[in-house]
């Protein structure tokens, strides 16, 4: 069968990929294809050239553009192979790979226990030892952040099949999921992970995606102008972020930490750097604080080392430092590694020299730290100044998060879809696999909202119904006492009311199976048995509750209020009691929520409230790492949910 077709896709337009194969890298040796549909193949070759593709006595042809790239559509294939697949053009080049078995394919994305490798998983010596599927292969893409969509993966990264060698560095969620699966669905399993540790959302969602949204204007056109003029980008940055710290409570331009002009010492201490982050110093207030601290020191200098000053080394800054040297910003950066910035000439000068950094710290290890060493002024010689006797400041956490620069990786915009997602252009696809949200917790407002453009962005990029799989957050940190409100909680609820509006999407509860002490939990066996569990239901279509109980509608009865439940297998249980713990009871207003006693009734939850009248919401296990006992006979927990009074809910 000859198919003629030219390349008219999106992808195709952007700039010629470097790599001289005919082949995108996607397409290798080992590589799993989508069986059932169509599956576009695309590459490089000289401009204008005829293509012809082979594949399991299927012969399509294309000719590639102008810009060199071309694309062909390979027709649906059912489950199967190993086959030969090869391109060849009409000037003589020629690729081949082989061991290509047709399959399903999924993409598993989010942020670090997307990432968390099988090695750091449970029975991890038995599950490495007993690794062996050739019908399992994963393809991990690298980190690779861009200001500007790119065409390709880079050219080392693998499809690798499931051995005892490999297996370790797979993507345990991943892979946990597949071999689960792999028990009722017997086809060959590729798995693509594109993820990156400590990610918000924000960088896994293109320009046009957030624009949508609503609220990134600014931000993105910032970006745009980073990726043609980076000095004046930096320029409008720094305007930007201090923009923003003048508009907080009791600022001015004369007060501001940077000023030199203005230097006082009210409310700075000194800061012990030398005993590492500020939660290791010793001062009660800081022990658990994450937020923002105000790091200075004054640098004396020379005049011939003010003419000869290049680069600032700060040491470790963890986890967003904005860095400036005579109220002259010169630097930002993410994560927990060193900083070394260039000074621009001019920003020194002879005598005293204000050095300021302000750090944002959202998980554990903030500040300034490091060998002292390592905090240097390094002249032009190679010979440096050493930087000491710091002071610091708290931020009032009322002050906010600040804006982030929209380049920077995991914390900008749209530079991991760029980098990521983008490289990945349309390939074959049966669904997506997302565990994501821990970085959004500090400011979780806007995430239901990232989270439907997500999965809009996807079936556009890889099929309109494309079936969406959530991995609600896991519990982590102490458990509550009383009631109060949760930043965890409320990026759970997103997911799962983003899960529930839409036939084609799925949520596997995790809030059971967190470790209150790691924010990484380790048992990802489980996790994959429950994305297994939901994408028979929600992918293959099998007719069994996919996340268990979930609640179905709420009603005032006298003092009661009364939580009815459906895909409940056999009835409502409570572990280690007679009554199910973590149920809340709520008016209208924030801080007006209490614990209620809760009975079960078959698929029925009846709780007690004195004041029932005044109750407006309903909350199960509203807490950062709450203890939920609510089950089912499945062994499958009510996962936390706010369900208000006012409606009745019957989602799916």
């Amino acid at each position: 069968m000859l198919l003629a077709l030219s390349c008219a896709t999106t992808f195709c337009a952007h700039a010629a990929s470097t790599n001289d194969a005919l082949l995108n890298p996607l397409f290798q040796d080992s590589a799993v294809l989508q069986r059932g549909h169509a599956n576009p193949i695309w590459g490089h070759a000289t401009p204008g050239t005829a293509v012809t593709l082979t594949l399991a006595d299927k012969r399509v042809s294309s000719r590639a553009d102008t810009h060199g790239h071309w694309e062909a559509s390979l027709p649906p294939l059912p489950a199967g192979g190993p086959y030969t697949l090869t391109v060849s053009t009409q000037d003589g080049a020629t690729q081949t790979i082989h061991d290509i078995l047709i399959g399903d394919v999924y993409l598993c994305s989010g942020q670090s226990n997307m990432v968390l490798p099988v090695r750091r998983t449970l029975d991890v010596d038995s599950e490495i030892a007993n690794a062996s599927n050739d019908r399992i292969r994963v393809l991990s893409v690298d980190n690779v952040s861009s200001a500007t969509p790119l065409d390709s993966i880079p050219a080392n990264d693998h499809w690798l099949k499931t051995t005892p060698a490999n297996v370790p560095q797979f993507s345990a969620t991943c892979y946990y999921f597949a071999r689960e699966l792999q028990k009722t669905v017997d086809v060959p399993m590729g798995l693509i992970v594109s993820a990156w540790n400590g990610s918000r959302i924000e960088p896994w969602l293109s320009a046009q995606a957030l624009r949508s949204v609503g609220g990134y204007d600014d931000s993105l056109n910032l970006l745009e102008r980073y990726a043609t003029d980076r000095t004046q980008a930096d320029a409008l940055w720094d305007h930007q972020w201090k923009t923003w710290w003048l508009s907080r409570p009791g600022v001015t331009a004369d007060n501001a930490p940077w000023n030199p002009a203005h230097i006082s010492s009210k409310g700075w201490l000194p800061a012990p750097i030398d005993r590492g982050p500020w939660q290791h110093w010793g001062v009660p207030s800081l022990a658990s604080f994450t937020g923002m601290l105000w790091y200075r020191t004054t640098l004396t200098l020379t005049k011939q080392q003010a003419e000869h000053g290049v680069a600032l080394s700060l040491g470790i800054a963890n986890e967003i430092d904005e860095t400036w040297i005579n109220g002259h910003w010169i630097g930002t950066a993410y994560g927990g590694v060193a900083r070394v910035y260039a000074v621009p000439p001019g920003v020194l000068h002879e005598g005293d020299n204000l050095i300021t950094v302000n750090v944002l710290n959202t998980y554990r290890d903030g500040g300034v730290y490091g060998p002292a060493d390592q905090r240097t002024l390094r002249l032009s010689d190679g010979s440096t100044v050493p930087l000491g006797n710091w002071q610091y400041r708290v931020v009032p956490s009322a002050f906010g998060s600040p804006p982030r620069v929209p380049w920077q990786s995991t914390s900008g915009l749209t530079t991991l879809y760029n980098g990521m997602i983008a490289p990945l252009g349309h390939y074959g696809m049966r669904g997506a696999l997302w565990y994501q949200g821990e970085s959004n917790t500090g400011d979780p407002g806007n995430y239901r909202a990232l989270l439907e453009a997500l999965r809009s962005e996807l079936r556009t990029r890889f099929g309109a119904d494309l079936p969406m799989l959530i991995v609600q957050l896991s519990s982590y940190g102490p458990s509550p006492t009383h009631p109060g409100e949760s930043g965890w909680a409320d990026v759970r609820e997103a997911q799962r009311e983003v899960a529930a509006e839409d036939a084609h999407s799925g949520l596997a509860v995790t809030v059971d199976i967190g470790e209150r002490y790691d924010i990484h939990p380790a048992n990802k066996q489980e996790v994959g048995r429950r994305l297994a569990r939901a994408a028979r239901h929600v992918v293959y279509g099998e007719a069994l509750p996919p996340s268990g109980p979930v609640p179905a509608k709420a009603k005032h009865d006298g003092d009661t209020v009364t939580l009815a439940f459906k895909d409940v297998t056999g009835q409502l249980v409570a572990y280690s009691g007679d009554h199910p713990i973590g149920f809340e009871l709520c008016g209208a207003t924030q801080g007006s929520c209490h614990y209620a006693q809760a009975d079960i009734h078959s698929d029925q939850i009846v709780l007690h409230a004195p004041s029932a009248n005044t109750v407006t919401r309903v909350r199960y296990c509203w807490a950062d790492s709450p203890i939920c006992t609510l089950y089912d006979n499945a062994g499958l927990p009510a996962g936390p949910f706010e369900f208000s009074l006012s409606s009745t809910h019957s989602h799916s």
